[in-house]
C-alpha cells in the first residue's frame, strides 16, 4: 500500500486524465457548427466526428484492460495519455472532414488505454473504506469534464478557433506525462504470465464496429445487415470467449456474479440514454435559439456545477450505504430531467432548459459514483483492471449508441443535407423525438439499477 502522500499525488494524476478525455469527448459538441461551416460538412458527417473517438475508445477498451492487468497498468497508462496528447495534436491540424475523423480514432485508441488503467489503478492505491470517497472525486472530474466541455469548448472556439481546442488538450496531455512520470512509481500486474486473446481482441472490436456503424446508419439496408452480422458476432464471441484458457473478457465473472453484471448493465442504459443530450442541446441551442458557442455553453454548464457538488458526496454515502440503492435513486431524477426535455420547444425559456440540465446533473450525481463503487467493490483484486475496463466500456458503448440513436433519427428526419433554416422545424422534431426515447430508455434503467440492489454486496 502506498503513503498517504503517494495516494494523493495518484489521486491528482487520474483526476487530471478523468477530466481530460471526456471532456474533449464533450467539448467537440459544442464545436461541431463551426467545424461544419469551415468544412463543409453534413449533419451526419459531424456527428461522426464525436462518433469516431467514441466507437474507437469501445472497440479497444476491453482488449486494453486485459494488457494492463498481464503487462502493468501504470506503464500503459503513461502509453495512452501519449497516443491521445498525440491524437489531439493531429486533429488541431486535420485539413478535411475525413481526416479528422481518423485523427479521432487515434484519440480514441490512446483514451481506451486511459480509461481502462485510471480508475483500477485508483482502486488499487486506496483501501476499501477510503474508495467511495475518492471514486467521488474521480467521477466527479469525468462528469465534469463531459459537461463543463461545451461551455469551455464554445469559449475556446468562440475567442481562438476551433482547432486550438485540440491543441490546448495535447499541450495539457503533455503535462499530465511529465507528472505521471514523476509521481507513479508503483506497477500492478496481478494477471502477469498470463496469455493475451489476440483473436478473441480482434473479433470483439470487429464485431462492435460492424453493431454500432450498422446501428447509426438504420433504417438502410446497409445498416440492417451491419447491425445483425453485429449482433450475431456477439453470441460467437461469447461462446468462444466462454472456452479458451485467458480470454479477453472474463464471462463467468458476468455469468456468477449478478451485482457486476447488473451494475455494468445499469451503467450501459444510462449512457444510452443521456449522452447525446449535450449533442443536441448544442444544436438546439446554436441553430433553433442562434446562440454562439460561447452563448450556447454557459446555458450548459448548469450541469456540471450539479454533478461537481453532489458527485463526491455520493461517493462517500455509497460507502456507508447500499450504493446500488442511491444509483436507482439516480436513474429516477435521470428519468425526470430527459421526460421535461421531450417537451422541447423553439421558443421554450432558458430557465426550463438550466432546470432541466439541473435535473439531469443531480441524477448523474446520485448514479455515477456509487454504481463505480458497486462494480469496482464486487471483484477480486486480480479483476480490477477489467472491471475498470468493462466500466468504461459500458460507458464508450453507451455513448456511442447515444449518438447512434441520435443519427439514426436524423437521417430519418433530415438525411445528408446540410442544415440550414429551412430543416430547423425537420431538427427541432428530431431533437424532441430523441429525448422522448432516451426517456423510455433509462426508465427500463432503473429496472436494471434495481434487480441489481437485490444482490448481496461482498
Amino acid at each position: 500500500m502506498e503513503t498517504h502522500s503517494q495516494q494523493r499525488q495518484v489521486l491528482l494524476v487520474t483526476t487530471l486524465t478523468s477530466f481530460l478525455t471526456p471532456f474533449i469527448s464533450s467539448s467537440v459538441n459544442i464545436v461541431l457548427p463551426p467545424i461544419g461551416r469551415e468544412l463543409g460538412l453534413s449533419a451526419v458527417m459531424l456527428g461522426w466526428i464525436a462518433s469516431s473517438f467514441l466507437l474507437t475508445t469501445a472497440a479497444l477498451l476491453l482488449p486494453a484492460g486485459r494488457l494492463t492487468d498481464i503487462y502493468g497498468r501504470v506503464k500503459l497508462f503513461k502509453a495512452g495519455i501519449i497516443v491521445f496528447s498525440a491524437g489531439s495534436l493531429l486533429c488541431a491540424a486535420a485539413p478535411n472532414g475525413m481526416m479528422l475523423i481518423f485523427f479521432r480514432v487515434i484519440q480514441g485508441a490512446g483514451a481506451a488505454f486511459i480509461f481502462s488503467t485510471s480508475t483500477a489503478i485508483l482502486v488499487s492505491s486506496y483501501p476499501a473504506e477510503s474508495r467511495g470517497k475518492v471514486l467521488g472525486i474521480n467521477v466527479a472530474a469525468v462528469y465534469t469534464g463531459l459537461s463543463s466541455g461545451p461551455f469551455l469548448g464554445g469559449i475556446i472556439a468562440e475567442h481562438l478557433g476551433w482547432r486550438h481546442l485540440f491543441s490546448i488538450n495535447s499541450v495539457i496531455g503533455v503535462l499530465i506525462i511529465i507528472l505521471a512520470h514523476r509521481v507513479m512509481k508503483m506497477e500492478w500486474t496481478e494477471a502477469k504470465g498470463e496469455k493475451f486473446d489476440l483473436r478473441g481482441s480482434v473479433i470483439y472490436g470487429s464485431v462492435l464496429t460492424a453493431f454500432m456503424y450498422g446501428f447509426s446508419i438504420l433504417p438502410s439496408i446497409e445498416g440492417i445487415l451491419l447491425a445483425a452480422a453485429g449482433a450475431a458476432g456477439f453470441i460467437f464471441f461469447i461462446l468462444y470467449e466462454s472456452r479458451i484458457a485467458d480470454p479477453v473478457i472474463n464471462i463467468p465473472l458476468f455469468r456468477e456474479n449478478k451485482r457486476f453484471a447488473f451494475s455494468n448493465l445499469a451503467a450501459l442504459i444510462n449512457y444510452s440514454a443521456t449522452f447525446a443530450a449535450g449533442f443536441l442541446l448544442s444544436f438546439y441551442l446554436q441553430y433553433i435559439k442562434g446562440f454562439s458557442p460561447k452563448e450556447a455553453g454557459t446555458v450548459l454548464i448548469a450541469q456540471p456545477v450539479v454533478m461537481a457538488l453532489f458527485s463526491p458526496l455520493t461517493g462517500r454515502l455509497s460507502d456507508k450505504t447500499d450504493p446500488g440503492k442511491v444509483a436507482s435513486a439516480g436513474m429516477v431524477v435521470t428519468t425526470a430531467g430527459l421526460f421535461t426535455l421531450s417537451f422541447l420547444q423553439p421558443d421554450a425559456g432558458l430557465h426550463y432548459i438550466v432546470i432541466s440540465l439541473i435535473f439531469l446533473g443531480f441524477g448523474f450525481a446520485l448514479f455515477s459514483s456509487p454504481n463505480t463503487n458497486a462494480i469496482m467493490s464486487s471483484v477480486e483484486k486480480k479483476h480490477l483492471g477489467i472491471a475498470s475496463a468493462s466500466m468504461s466500456t459500458m460507458r464508450m458503448t453507451g455513448q456511442m449508441m447515444s449518438m447512434g440513436i441520435a443519427l439514426m433519427i436524423f437521417s430519418l428526419f433530415i438525411g445528408s443535407d446540410k442544415i440550414t433554416s429551412e430543416n430547423h422545424p425537420a431538427l427541432m422534431s428530431a431533437i424532441k423525438w430523441i429525448f422522448t426515447l432516451f426517456s423510455v430508455l433509462c426508465i427500463g434503467g432503473i429496472f436494471a439499477s434495481l434487480a441489481r440492489s437485490s444482490q448481496r454486496r461482498p
